[in-house]
């Protein structure tokens, strides 16, 4: 289990606390338990209750209570890198590289123009935000962000 995400269990209830440098998330099934766990961390630290979570370190978290269904997404932070990088006009695709695709020279820049546009991306850099979205909200990309590490 990550060493920032804990747990305590009673019974049926469980919640779940989840550390990030100095801000905490909670998540449980019961209401009622959530209260206790919140009474039982205020009287040993100083804290803020901010109410419900509707953005954690860049991840949007959206509720359907009827449903049951709780969806995280990474759509703004994803925007905000795309236009650090230039690329946030580029065409999206569901898939970019599928199991198969292989890399060749024919994909590598042929002109000076295409060399330059290269230089203006840090190429590193990109895979390893991708590999921070893979790993948070966005686990059906790990087979092309494999593929792009391997480059």
């Amino acid at each position: 289990m990550d060493q920032c995400i804990y747990q305590k269990v009673s019974g049926s209830k469980i919640c779940f606390l989840i550390l990030y440098v100095d801000d905490i998330l909670l998540a449980t099934n019961d209401k009622g338990f959530l209260y206790v766990v919140k009474q039982f961390l205020s009287n040993r630290f100083d804290m803020k209750d901010m109410g419900y979570a509707s953005y954690v370190i860049g991840i949007k978290i959206q509720r359907d209570r009827v449903c049951r269904i709780l969806c995280l997404s990474q759509e703004a932070y994803i925007n905000k890198v795309l236009e650090s990088f230039q690329m946030k006009d580029c065409s999206s695709s569901v898939a970019p590289i599928v199991k198969g695709d292989r890399f060749h020279l024919e994909q590598c820049p042929k002109n000076d123009f295409e060399r330059e546009q290269m230089l203006n991306i840090p190429y590193a850099c990109v895979v390893e935000i991708l590999m921070h979205d893979q790993v948070c909200t966005w686990p059906d990309i790990a087979f092309t962000i494999g593929m792009l590490g391997r480059y």
